[in-house]
């Protein structure tokens, strides 16, 4: 296994930040200061846990450093940082979300989502049908939009159908309307978490960040045939991937869309060599996240199904 030791600091080293709220289950700064490392790269990357009250101040400050090149956001910061963006990707504006900021020479911040391509290629990864299929996305938040947008609009390989659910009032409806504004893409609403009818479904909205946490929906009540993501990184093989994988089930966690997406945030932040790096073998990455209990379904080389370079 590849260390994960930080590279030596030093006055010229470049910082990448991670925002959260809690910062406890990020998985980013492992895989980034191991590419740093292998790459050679002069860079750290430090996980931040701030509160959403508190993020646009802290972000606007952190970037008045020269030596803070760019910074990522996970749970619950991907929508509010999109409002604070100078200018934002396309697909940062469909989803309504971004986590990737980085600081143009004029010193405007430009904002990206990774989310979207990042679960698609990992469901590419793992052979999971979702061209012409019936996607249940569980969670309205900046994940699922990013996801939920992807898959709808992927043509000519995009699903079906993408239904909506959240428990929140009003919160997934709102990221219908969202989408609907700014797609023609085929998404829906739904008002409860059954996954019956669905040949995917996929947990990307925040239950399993606990270890008591309620299940994302009844796992008895999947399809024989469908396949399961969980977007989450913490406590991983979740209760709910274990259950599903108890019945038979292509049931993964979440790493291999972080996997998928280290390579466009490197490109993203300027770093193409290290990038370039992970694209030809991102095995060193999955020996860094992978818990015990996954260890032996890493698999050798395979770069073709990393996203490409972007254009």
């Amino acid at each position: 296994m590849l260390s994960a030791a930080i590279p030596p600091l030093s006055g010229t080293s470049d910082v990448y930040l991670i925002v959260g709220y809690p910062v406890a289950q990020v998985q980013a700064p492992v895989l980034f200061n191991a590419v740093f490392a292998r790459a050679g790269v002069n860079a750290v990357m430090v996980p931040v846990e701030i509160a959403p009250q508190h993020l646009l101040e802290f972000v606007k400050s952190a970037f008045l450093a020269p030596n803070v090149r760019g910074l990522c956001a996970t749970i619950p910061h991907k929508n509010a940082l999109a409002d604070a963006m100078h200018t934002c990707s396309l697909s940062a504006r469909i989803a309504g979300a971004v986590n990737a900021v980085r600081r143009l020479a004029d010193g405007r911040l430009e904002g990206e989502m990774f989310d979207g391509q990042g679960l698609r290629a990992a469901l590419d990864y793992f052979g999971m049908a979702y061209r012409g299929k019936r996607v249940l996305v569980l969670g309205a938040g900046g994940a699922a939009a990013a996801i939920a947008a992807e898959l709808a609009s992927a043509a000519p390989h995009a699903a079906a159908q993408v239904s909506l659910y959240d428990p929140a009032p009003g919160k997934a409806q709102a990221l219908a309307q969202r989408l609907a504004a700014q797609t023609s893409a085929p998404v829906a609403v739904v008002t409860t978490n059954d996954p019956a009818g669905f040949d995917l479904v996929i947990n990307a909205s925040p239950l399993g960040l606990n270890p008591d946490d309620a299940l994302p929906c009844d796992v008895q009540r999947i399809e024989p045939h469908a396949a399961v993501m969980d977007i989450v990184m913490k406590h991983q093989p979740s209760r709910w991937v274990r259950a599903a994988r108890a019945r038979g089930l292509q049931a993964q966690p979440g790493f291999e869309m972080l996997i998928q997406q280290t390579a466009p945030y490197l490109d993203f932040f300027g770093l193409h060599p290290a990038a370039e790096l992970v694209r030809s073998d991102a095995t060193f990455l999955r020996e860094q996240i992978y818990p015990g209990t996954l260890r032996g379904e890493i698999r050798g080389r395979e770069p073709h199904l990393l996203i490409p370079a972007l254009l």
